[in-house]
């Protein structure tokens, strides 16, 4: 199996382009769920705090199935917190067993409550002080990106946004580039694939290249640029989701890809907050 591959983020720092994602998983799924994935060669892990599931996290961690320094490790800071990032993080660190996390993100901008600046300027703090070796944000707009820039003279290296084939928010995509910020796509399946697994264009794909639907759409988001957080607890996904690095997408059949879009949201819209 060819190397995964890792992206630069704008700080200097290094983040594998796959990852696990574990939304919705208990604590005790959470812990099978990426050691699991860490046998199979993951090496990025995606939480947060609202998972409730940080403790299983952290027990997968401190099972030392490899080096702590080679695991990449995400979490965010919930929305009732925003004006209490240091002690959010000091929490999440306890509970992941660990005294750093790779990269904090701010989880959504909830523009109503006016708190996002000050939560940013919190976590680029905790960044100095070597909590969080990257800091970022999730669900962001152009707008609140570009408030973060004039705050504090410093964009998120990353923004992690929900992204498939049927939700691909291009514009927000290539302003991100533009700005070398990194787009990470979350719910990059559109959750359990309804409405594209079953696009004659991804059997198509499927077929051709020997592969599941799933590992058509994550191979989509890896030529197209974007981190990508697939999510499952069963053995056989999680497993089947890392074996996407023996082939790439044509040019060609990314624009097809394109043409699936129908901009259709799954999850909450920023600009309304939850």
């Amino acid at each position: 199996m060819a190397a995964q591959p890792i992206i630069k983020l704008h700080d200097g720092n290094l983040m594998p382009q796959l990852g696990l994602g574990v939304w919705k998983a208990s604590n005790q799924d959470a812990t099978a769920a990426v050691k699991t994935a860490i046998e199979t060669g993951y090496r990025h892990i995606d939480t947060a705090a609202i998972y409730k599931n940080e403790e299983g996290v952290g027990e997968a961690i401190a099972a030392n199935l490899v080096p702590r320094e080679e695991l990449f490790i995400t979490t965010k800071l919930w929305n009732d917190d925003q004006l209490n990032a240091p002690k959010a993080l000091e929490t999440s660190l306890k509970k992941l067993q660990t005294d750093y996390v790779d990269l904090y993100l701010i989880h959504w901008p909830q523009p109503q409550q006016g708190n996002y600046v000050e939560a940013w300027k919190a976590l680029l703090k905790l960044k100095e002080e070597g909590l969080a070796k990257s800091v970022g944000v999730c669900n962001f707009p152009l707008a609140h990106l570009q408030k973060l820039k004039d705050e504090t003279g410093i964009f998120p290296v990353v923004n992690q946004i929900e992204l498939h084939p049927l939700m691909q928010q291009r514009q927000l995509h290539s302003w991100n580039a533009t700005h070398n910020i990194a787009t990470e796509s979350w719910s990059p399946l559109a959750q359990g694939g309804e409405g594209v697994f079953d696009q004659p264009l991804i059997q198509k794909l499927a077929d051709k290249y020997d592969k599941t639907p799933a590992q058509i759409v994550i191979r989509w988001h890896l030529d197209n640029g974007l981190i990508v957080i697939p999510k499952s607890v069963t053995p056989k996904r999680i497993r089947e989701n890392f074996d996407v690095f023996d082939f790439k997408l044509e040019k060609e059949e990314l624009a097809e890809v394109t043409k699936l879009d129908k901009e259709h949201r799954l999850g909450p819209d920023p600009e309304k907050g939850l």
